[in-house]
């Protein structure tokens, strides 16, 4: 090697080391940066030529550690959000059409701005798939949407099932000549009855009387009735909304449950749609719903599902990324479903500004899964992925780096003495 190459290989190694002093300094700088994966300085020999004499310069690249996972810190937050594997957030910088912006991300500390989208703090907003009315999965997962929380502004539940528990006096007389409407016409007066509220699909209460009156030994016969507008059902010649019959074993059990499902046929008036009821009497040779025992006929409980009006009030998400949300009615509805990125090779990622990176021809495309499939890993909520910066490891990577950027410079200086004695020879 000349002295010639002796300067080219010392210029190359203050040349290298500089680089190997910025990526360390990035590493530093960014010890508190949420979902931040640190970068090594990977020296390798270049050579200037061919040949035993030829100069062992050196180089330097920087190699993205996007396999390690950081510690995961616990937050105050339902949507700050931190995941354990090897996903990424899908993230856009254009909500208004998330498809001509799209990136990925480990730096979940998403906020809710001003329209209710959540976006981390370098101003990217997290995508994922929107669930229909049943928090069922769409048909087109290629689609993602921003995650909108503006867009929940309340429920209400229209009630399904109604579940009696109530005893009906088995000494009472029977009253013979029912005919079924009688009850809810006036022309037989209940031996018991009982108004329970149900709620239809806007939220608003509607007045259910449940009717019985003895008509056998151990049988019974009941009417439900629309005690409000009767206009609301198109009119008087629509209630009873149903009616039939209860038999009892000798023991005041249910011989057989009727299987009771009726609908109630809402006028267009109303805007509502028909509302189909299921209403459980109990189990056959139990006393765990109906029972007919000698004492005073009463309603014990009548449970009713359904909810009226209720906003919205805070949501959560589970590790399957399923964003639920809460309303003070006491209704938990699925929402959203948040997907998760994998690449073939992460390390390869093309990083941009905001602790966030795009596809490159080396990572290659990035496949969709949902959170816990595929390797991807789960999503934590009220978590936070620390950045994955050793500090003691990187101020040694200091003191090395500073060592042989001078051993650099002596190659430089001791190179240069040599060749000024050379120059001084013909002199």
């Amino acid at each position: 090697m000349s002295l010639y190459g002796a300067l080219l290989t010392g210029v190359s190694g203050l040349d290298a080391n500089s680089r190997a002093l910025s990526i360390t300094s990035s590493n530093i700088a960014n010890v508190n940066t949420v979902g931040f994966k640190t970068s090594t300085a990977d020296f390798s020999t270049f050579l200037a030529g061919t040949g035993d004499d030829a100069p062992a310069s050196v180089q330097v690249n920087a190699t993205q550690q996007m396999s390690q996972q950081g510690l995961l810190t616990t937050t105050g937050s339902s949507t700050d959000l931190a995941v354990s594997g090897n996903g990424f957030f899908i993230v856009t910088d254009n909500p208004a059409n998330p498809t001509l912006g799209t990136f990925y991300t480990r730096a979940g500390g998403f906020t809710a701005d001003a329209s209710g989208r959540l976006k981390n703090g370098a101003g990217f907003y997290l995508e994922g798939w929107t669930l229909d009315a049943n928090g069922n999965m769409p048909a087109n997962r290629s689609s993602l949407d921003v995650i909108n929380l503006g867009s929940l502004n309340g429920t209400a539940e229209a009630t399904s099932s109604l579940t009696l528990k109530a005893n009906l006096q088995s000494s009472a007389a029977a009253v013979g000549g029912y005919v079924a409407g009688d009850m809810t016409a006036g022309t037989v007066t209940p031996q018991f009855e009982q108004t329970i509220n149900v709620y239809d699909s806007q939220g608003s209460a509607r007045p259910m009387q449940l009717a019985f009156v003895k008509t056998a030994a151990d049988t019974w016969a009941y009417e439900i009735s629309y005690q409000g507008n009767v206009a609301d059902i198109g009119g008087a010649g629509n209630n009873p909304v149903a009616s039939g019959s209860i038999v009892f074993n000798g023991d005041g059990t249910l011989s057989v449950p009727p299987s009771v499902t009726f609908t109630v046929p809402w006028a267009a008036s109303t805007g509502l749609s028909s509302q189909d009821i299921t209403v459980n009497f109990g189990s056959s040779g139990q006393s765990n719903g109906v029972t007919q025992f000698d004492a005073p006929s009463a309603l014990t409980s009548a449970n009713v599902n359904g909810a009226p009006y209720g906003a919205l009030t805070s949501v959560s998400v589970d590790q399957q990324g399923y964003v639920t949300a809460l309303f003070d009615n006491g209704i938990e509805k699925k929402v959203f479903k948040i997907p998760l990125a994998t690449f073939a090779d992460p390390n390869a990622l093309s990083p941009v500004a905001g602790n966030a990176y795009q596809v490159s021809e080396a990572s290659g495309g990035a496949t969709t899964l949902e959170s816990g499939t595929g390797g991807a890993g789960s999503i934590s909520s009220r978590s936070l992925e620390a950045s994955t910066v050793d500090l003691a490891k990187e101020f040694s990577d200091l003191i090395t780096t500073q060592r042989a950027y001078s051993a650099a410079t002596r190659i430089i200086t001791t190179a240069d003495q040599m060749l000024q004695e050379l120059i001084q020879i013909k002199q």
